[in-house]
């Protein structure tokens, strides 16, 4: 079954299906959907019911908007896609959702996670490195979460192995907000006006 597309705007969140030691990493992930929603947008995530995936898509449908998933067949059952919201894609691989992942997204964003979290920021920086596709990647760093692995980047650019323009396609926000404008998605006009 191919995806339905709307006139709506989607953002791809790249997170944990776990939750992490800290709360914190749940409370941001369902603030960051929250804002999601209110702003009229959508998400696109790994279609995960639990940990920091289920809490960004919770946040999403409490501000109003909509969720789509995709999750491959062989972490259906794990990552508990059963407790997913939204309308979810089941794909053969990996590879699949990743590539669905990117298609429907204007933006990407980056929550706390692990390896495949890591794995995924990385190769939408590779496809923006090789001009397979131009859109922002933002990481909220929540607590310092990333600044091991910006730190990693700044090695590598020190050591010759990343330029300086490769380094920048990985946007910081300290906030949701922050995440959201650098984005490309600013609040609207109307909603600074005061009342």
């Amino acid at each position: 079954m191919k995806p339905r597309l709307s006139k709506c705007e989607r953002v791809a969140v790249f997170c944990g299906a776990r939750p992490g030691v800290q709360s914190a990493y749940t409370d941001v992930a369902r603030e960051f959907g929250q804002l999601i929603g209110r702003r009229g947008l959508d998400l696109v995530y790994g279609a995960g019911g639990v940990g920091v995936m289920g809490a960004v898509a919770a946040g999403v449908l409490d501000g109003g908007g909509s969720v789509t998933g995709v999750i491959p067949r062989s972490l259906h059952e794990r990552e508990r896609a059963d407790k997913a919201p939204g309308e979810i894609f089941v794909v053969r691989s990996m590879h699949e959702r990743k590539a669905l992942m990117y298609r429907l997204s204007a933006a990407f964003a980056v929550l706390p996670g692990g390896i495949g979290t890591l794995d995924e920021l990385m190769e939408v920086m590779t496809w923006n490195q090789l001009s397979l596709m131009e859109k922002p990647i933002v990481v909220l760093n929540h607590q310092d979460f990333f600044t091991p692995m910006l730190a990693m980047l700044d090695h590598l650019v020190a050591e010759g192995f990343l330029g300086e323009h490769e380094r920048r396609l990985v946007q910081v926000a300290r906030t949701p907000e922050e995440a959201l404008l650098l984005c490309g998605f600013p609040e609207p006009a109307a909603a600074l006006v005061p009342a």
